[in-house]
């Protein structure tokens, strides 16, 4: 039986072929981290209208879809899932901040399953500079839990601030794995 990082060792080749692509990738997330940092309440506001507009939309496309459906037994379910969608989508475009109180939560849990989920993959794979993803993990589990700790006051702003902080530690790790994967496996000679 082939360990975990045997098997992600294997694919290492095809992912040093895109270490720029990844290097961009991180550039852009912290760059787009800094941005929600620096307008915090802006971000918050921002992110939840646009969660609730997708929802909105995705609430349309359900009934419409129910409509192709109609002969099907289960067009109940179809119009169910337009109906949820697109209250939701409307209540967190009329309502911001009453929905920055209701994500905050859901996103603190984002934080902190996802952290643990990144230590721990990046614990069994062990790929190279894979100490930053976990210190990475590390800083969203913190970030939830003091999400959780701090609410319903600091939703107004916390959430972009913590969505900011999350990019740029996902980037910067991003932005060191594409480093490592450049200068690690180039340096290796090919066998023959």
């Amino acid at each position: 039986m082939k360990k975990f990082a045997d098997a992600f060792s294997e694919g290492m080749e095809e992912v040093r072929k895109s270490w720029a692509w990844l290097l961009a990738l991180g550039i852009l997330l912290i760059v787009l981290g800094v941005a929600c940092v620096g307008t915090a309440k802006t971000a918050t506001t921002v992110s939840i209208l646009v969660f609730g507009w997708i929802l909105l939309f995705s609430g349309v496309v359900w009934f419409v879809g129910a409509f192709q459906a109609w002969s099907w037994g289960g067009v109940f379910l179809y119009l169910l899932n337009a109906i949820i969608r697109g209250v939701t989508g409307y209540f967190l475009i009329r309502h911001p901040d009453a929905g920055a109180e209701a994500v905050t939560v859901l996103l603190a849990s984002l934080f902190v399953v996802g952290g643990i989920f990144r230590m721990v993959a990046a614990g069994l794979i062990q790929f190279p500079r894979w100490g930053w993803t976990v210190f990475s993990g590390a800083v969203a589990v913190i970030l939830g839990f003091t999400l959780l700790q701090n609410w319903p006051t600091s939703s107004t702003f916390f959430v972009g601030l913590a969505i900011g902080i999350d990019l740029i530690l996902d980037g910067s790790a991003l932005v060191g794995f594409a480093g490592a994967i450049h200068s690690v496996f180039k340096a290796q000679p090919r066998a023959a």
